[in-house]
């Protein structure tokens, strides 16, 4: 008899995503357990549709707590565990059969793509979370809780999206958990940056800003999600306004991430933000804007925790494009609008249109 999998949940008020979540994962899992924590609305119903084993449990303000109580509840050798604002996006059923069924027993890292709103419009960032483990495994934090075991970590082909952070719905319960957090720990980098994601979603920049200055202040550049600390610190500045110590930033952090395209992406909009705000103190940094993102395109997409889809590519040569228009190099301009729109890139796709209009004869 082959390694059993079960979907385990915990859910609250959860109809308008349930249904979605519950449906991309079906076929993969043997069994589904959902653990409700006081819905009001028609979860369980929608549950119990899917064959779920459904258990109430009383909310006590600790995510670990739940989720050993949904864990300890599974009958399979592996638990999978997703959130009801995530779906799979891909087929990785033959994946998880390899994974499970590995001679030496793991965890499995899957990649998640958060959806969020920036100041360039809608952006996706991946990170890779354990999220496929033996039942045995089980959790500690109160919030971004980890999961606890010496076993190594893999990374599995099983792709999630994840649209919370866009459609806003968790930050007002997350935010003084994160809070509480910080308060016991006041010294542990990850609570201040996972609080400024938190206040991103909300869109209050601000206060994302004045928590990611504290994390970076604290960071070892020993943690896997230092780069994306970083990248997100640069990017809260240009967001709420706050420069002026950027360009010590871009300076200081070359080298530990002159792998990362993101940093490079970040690096050029930051100094075009910079140069306007101040062109007569700044413009003489003008230059480095094309060489940035020439490295980006350079490093092209690595799929590195944290990074934003299309910081090495389409993104990069639209972006490029703009700094090429503006500074009168039309012929680049338009080479690179067409390497975006090869990704299907809709505002290059848009502007090759315009300057079909504005200027017909100019290749």
């Amino acid at each position: 008899m082959g390694e059993t999998i079960s979907l385990v949940m915990i859910v609250k008020n959860e109809a308008d995503t349930l249904e979605r979540c519950l449906k991309s994962a079906l076929s993969y899992v043997d069994e589904i357990i959902i653990v409700d924590t006081g819905s009001t609305d028609n979860s369980k119903q929608i549950a119990s549709e899917f064959g779920a084993v459904i258990f109430d449990f009383e909310w006590g303000g600790d995510f670990s707590e739940a989720r050993n109580y949904a864990l300890s509840k599974s009958t399979s050798q592996w638990n999978l565990v997703l959130d009801a604002d995530e779906y799979i996006s891909n087929i990785c059923k033959e994946e998880i059969i390899k994974f499970i069924n590995y001679s030496e027993p793991s965890i499995g890292k899957i990649r998640i793509v958060n959806k969020f709103r920036s100041k360039d419009g809608i952006n996706y960032e991946q990170i890779y979370i354990s999220r496929l483990f033996p039942s045995s495994i089980r959790y500690a934090g109160r919030i971004h809780e980890q999961v606890i075991s010496n076993l190594p970590r893999r990374i599995i082909d099983i792709e999630v999206q994840h649209d919370g952070y866009y459609e806003r719905k968790k930050s007002s319960r997350n935010i003084p958990l994160l809070a509480k957090e910080i308060d016991e720990n006041p010294y542990d980098p990850y609570y201040y940056y996972q609080i400024a994601k938190e206040y991103r979603g909300l869109g209050d920049h601000e206060q994302a800003h004045e928590q990611l200055k504290v994390s970076y202040q604290l960071i070892t550049r020993k943690e896997v999600y230092a780069p994306s600390l970083i990248v997100n610190y640069l990017y809260a500045m240009i967001e709420s306004g706050y420069l002026a110590e950027g360009l010590d930033v871009v300076e200081n952090e070359r080298l530990f991430l002159k792998d990362y395209a993101d940093f490079f992406f970040v690096s050029a909009l930051y100094l075009q933000e910079l140069i306007m705000c101040n062109p007569v103190q700044f413009s003489e940094m003008l230059p480095l804007i094309e060489r940035y993102y020439l490295e980006a395109l350079k490093i092209g997409e690595t799929g590195k925790e944290g990074s934003v889809s299309g910081a090495g590519s389409f993104a990069a040569h639209h972006n490029l494009g703009v700094f090429y228009e503006v500074t009168g190099d039309i012929k680049n301009a338009k080479a690179q609008y067409r390497k975006a729109a090869a990704y299907e890139y809709e505002p290059s796709k848009d502007r090759l249109i315009e300057f079909s209009k504005t200027l017909p004869h100019n290749n």
